[in-house]
């Protein structure tokens, strides 16, 4: 159950930064997807993003494509619970795609990771607990994505310093940490915590790969954590909304702040769902996010800012010890 020691210094050697994009309903495109790819991180999206199972074809078709040739992998990712009706389609088609990364949410499947297995792919899970995490290391997942609190979409609401220290306890392997990382700082200050890499999703909303409207594009570039609102109202799952974007559609921040769902049900939770069409999901980090940029672009500053924070803590390390 502790996983495999050597996975992180494995993929390290393929990728520039030590980060993986997170897969965001609507937003994450087979471009972005690319994008990432091709400026040094994992890049990935949903399989829900695709309206049908052959729409998913197409857009994995697509980054096989534009990838050809790159050393780092991509990621799809497939919502496990019982509640998506496209779960068993999906899956058949990510088998015979041979998707390198498949990152599985809401559920911990056995049967999936095994299917994932048997051709050579990797399967990383999300979780909110230590809990979550012991049952899904139970089944054999490669990496363990600890989502503690700030995280956008389905979020926890764990600090990352308790998440993180419950985790490396007794889990050897591969380890993601989400939530709030938006810098370089930041992905140097989450392996400090002990993660191997940084789980970014929300400052990608504002990319121009990404398939957010404007108006959220520069929601996210002029947020902050005020605006970011935690319900289980929409899916059942914790999950974080922009403040505004819930005003604009008729809707009170602090009543939906304290709804709550008797279940988990996704079956309406896809790509054209109202809670994520029209309703806009992002993290507690967006504050550090202070334009629309191209996914490359946007790379490049937080490859330069975590080569900086690295070069600065070195300095600091050095001067106390002499």
């Amino acid at each position: 159950m502790n996983g495999d020691p050597d996975l992180a210094a494995r993929l390290a050697s393929e990728m520039r930064l030590p980060v993986m994009a997170g897969p965001m309903f609507i937003a994450s495109t087979p471009a972005l997807v690319v994008a990432q790819c091709r400026s040094g991180i994992i890049g990935s999206m949903p399989a829900l993003n695709a309206r049908t199972t052959a729409g998913l074809d197409g857009d994995i078709a697509t980054i096989r494509r534009e990838l050809e040739g790159c050393k780092v992998p991509y990621a799809i990712n497939l919502v496990a619970h019982r509640t998506n009706a496209r779960l068993d389609a999906d899956l058949e088609l990510i088998l015979a795609h041979k998707v390198p990364i498949v990152v599985l949410a809401l559920a911990a499947n056995a049967r999936i990771v095994e299917a994932i297995h048997a051709y050579g792919g990797l399967v990383f899970n999300d979780v909110a607990s230590d809990r979550h995490a012991r049952k899904c290391a139970e089944m054999g997942v490669d990496g363990i994505i600890a989502i503690a609190a700030g995280a956008g979409g389905h979020t926890g609401a764990i600090s990352p310093f308790a998440l993180i220290q419950e985790i490396r306890e007794w889990w050897d392997g591969l380890l993601l940490l989400a939530g709030c990382i938006a810098t370089g700082r930041a992905i140097l200050a989450a392996q400090t915590l002990g993660a191997d890499l940084a789980y970014i999703g929300s400052p990608f909303l504002a990319s121009k790969e990404a398939s957010t409207p404007t108006a959220f594009k520069q929601m996210v570039v002029d947020g902050g954590s005020k605006e970011i609102v935690v319900t289980k109202g929409f899916t059942g799952a914790r999950a974080s909304f922009l403040a505004p974007s819930l005003r604009a559609n008729g809707l009170d921040p602090e009543a939906l702040a304290k709804a709550e769902s008797a279940g988990v049900d996704i079956s309406g939770g896809g790509s054209n769902s109202k809670a994520w069409r029209d309703i806009w999901s992002a993290g507690q980090g967006i504050g550090a996010v202070k334009a629309s940029l191209p996914a490359a672009d946007y790379i490049d500053a937080l490859a330069a800012d975590y080569l900086q924070a690295r070069e600065s803590m070195r300095s600091r390390l050095s001067h106390r010890s002499s």
